[in-house]
């Protein structure tokens, strides 16, 4: 695995080599913020691929159907719906063409929607981007077999993410993607039939897997599983139908009809890509699955000996007994019970102090499914090592393509949304460009704090959970209002405001303020059992659709920008 990492270093350096190169031909705020609208079909396809491939399918989704399953689909599956309604609407948003989604917010709603939509984008995209940094960590840890850490990774990926993206901007970001959206696709379908063979064969899983992994709802996952299946496909469905990493796609094409075409060869590959990584991530779980119950048992313990509930010398026997529960509730097999026992034996033998505790490791992060799928293939030699180092080659691609989109969308907030419309509206384009690639740095370094902090303080972290918080954050203040910009007329200016004020503090409540101050009503990860989506989207669609409906409906001259001349007030 040694000389993978170097492969990885060579490929960055090549990376870096090419932005310097595209960062020579940045002339204007247009070519660094959407390419000077000058983007071919073949380079559309792809950089829309690796705007939704990221690491939240290949460690989020990879976590989730490691712990849960085929019944993990629904997570991918909101977005497979998302691109099918944004194909209707992907020449209308070629049309329009501006530089962000708070252009169309202010045409419909007013400048105040344009700012407040601002401050929830940017603080969902800088959530993923911190996550991005955490998959290159995990990636690099793998590739050097533990010799460079996780915490260590996660910084090496932040500096690339970084420099790429301060340097070329969007030119650098879609022309990095289409060598990157090559590898990912190539490396998904390639590493299937290995990763199933090393497993064991197609039924493999079946003997090695609890029955709760092939069922529609995963039992496992909340007070509610069809809720929570349900709130995954919710929240990936509005986030994609809103994206705004998409519409600066949409605004970077050469034309309206090529926006639509490149949005009908989308789906295609990130339908393929999402199930192919599923399938991948679930085998390879039925290979390791002691591993990963051992990770989560020894989590558990590790939490409640910080707690002060468990004292740290009785940590070895309260992680044989989670082990014997486990085979109790037949999600560890008998058979599988030695090496689960063998695992947390080794990892908490001899720790009598909380420190010695808490560096306690046993088994394998979920998060890292994939990653260990390519370095069981990178391990056999031969054709199966080729396709290891290639899956890990994509696994690094994605980091790099999703952090460069969405670390390159929020600074372009900053820039054309509260800069240029509430602080010097007469900036000159070198000065635009300029400050941009500042608050690139600032907003990267600010999501790499909001990874390294929890790391300082040894607190769990979730990939899936932060994307969640993500998704749910963006699609409930920003998505409603934004469909509703382009396809209801009768939206009003106080309709679209209330709904994303409303829809961003509910999320903010529900995600980080209730599970922070009220932990007790946590059920199964979500306040009272309920996932945050559901009551945090109705309130945001409410207030949408009642203070529209009670205050008067827009001019035909609020309406002729995105609806034509003809257009008129419903």
């Amino acid at each position: 695995m040694g000389w993978y990492l170097w492969v990885v270093l060579a490929y960055l350096l090549v990376m870096a080599a090419f932005n310097f190169v595209r960062a020579r031909q940045i002339r204007s705020q247009e070519d660094f913020m959407v390419a000077g609208r000058k983007l071919s079909l073949t380079t559309m396809v792809f950089t829309l691929v690796c705007t939704w491939i990221g690491s939240g399918t290949f460690i989020a989704g990879a976590e989730y159907a490691a712990r849960a399953g085929w019944s993990s689909l629904w997570l991918p599956a909101g977005a497979w719906v998302g691109i099918a309604v944004i194909y209707f609407l992907a020449a209308k948003i070629r049309g329009f063409g501006q530089y962000t989604v708070g252009d169309i917010l202010e045409v419909r709603y007013g400048k105040f929607a344009r700012l407040f939509g601002a401050v929830a984008l940017i603080i969902a995209f800088t959530t993923i981007v911190s996550y991005q940094f955490r998959a290159g960590g995990y990636i690099l840890n793998v590739a050097t077999d533990g010799a460079i850490s996780v915490e260590v990774g996660q910084m090496i990926a932040a500096a690339f993410v970084i420099l790429f993206t301060s340097l070329g901007g969007m030119v650098a970001v879609a022309h990095t993607d289409l060598p990157n959206g090559i590898i990912i696709l190539l490396a998904c379908c390639v590493a299937l039939p290995f990763t199933i063979f090393l497993a064991g064969g197609w039924d493999a899983a079946t003997q090695s897997l609890p029955p709760q992994h092939f069922a529609v709802f995963a039992s496992d996952f909340g007070r509610y599983p069809a809720l929570k299946a349900g709130g995954y496909f919710l929240a990936t469905l509005l986030l994609l139908m809103g994206i705004q990493s998409m519409y600066q796609k949409f605004y970077s094409a050469r034309s309206p009809a090529e926006a639509k075409r490149a949005v009908g060869l989308w789906i295609f590959g990130t339908i393929l890509v999402e199930t192919l990584v599923v399938v991948i991530a679930i085998y390879s779980a039925t290979a390791h699955w002691p591993e990963l119950r051992a990770f989560d048992i020894a989590g558990q313990v590790k939490q409640e000996v910080a707690a002060g509930v468990l004292a740290p010398g009785e940590a070895a026997t309260r992680a044989g007994a989670l082990a014997l529960e486990a085979a109790q509730r037949n999600t560890v097999k008998p058979e599988q019970m030695e090496a689960l026992q063998t695992q947390l034996r080794l990892a908490f033998a001899g720790r009598a102090d909380a420190a010695a505790v808490a560096g306690a490791r046993a088994g394998i992060d979920p998060a890292s499914i994939v990653l260990q799928a390519a370095r069981d293939m990178a391990g056999r030699g031969g054709v199966p090592m080729l396709v290891g180092l290639l899956l890990l080659g994509a696994a690094c691609a994605v980091v790099i393509s999703t952090g460069m989109n969405y670390l390159l969308s929020p600074t372009t907030n900053i820039m054309r949304d509260i800069y240029q419309r509430f602080v010097r509206p007469d900036a000159d384009q070198r000065t635009m460009v300029a400050l941009q690639k500042v608050f690139v740095v600032i907003l990267g370094v600010c999501a790499f704090l909001m990874i390294f902090i929890p790391t300082v303080l040894h607190a769990r972290i979730s990939v899936l959970r932060y994307s969640y918080f993500a998704y749910t954050m963006y699609g409930v203040a920003i998505t409603p209002a934004l469909l509703a910009a382009l396809t209801w007329k009768r939206a009003t200016r106080a309709g679209g405001l209330a709904s994303i004020v409303s829809g961003a503090v509910m999320a903010l409540l529900l995600e980080l303020v209730i599970p922070n101050m009220f932990p007790g009503v946590l059920q199964g990860g979500d306040p009272w059992g309920v996932p945050s989506i559901y009551p945090a989207a109705l309130v945001s669609i409410g207030a949408l659709v009642i203070v529209s409906l009670a205050t008067p409906p827009p001019t035909a001259a609020e309406l002729e920008p995105l609806f034509g001349r003809k257009a008129e007030g419903a």
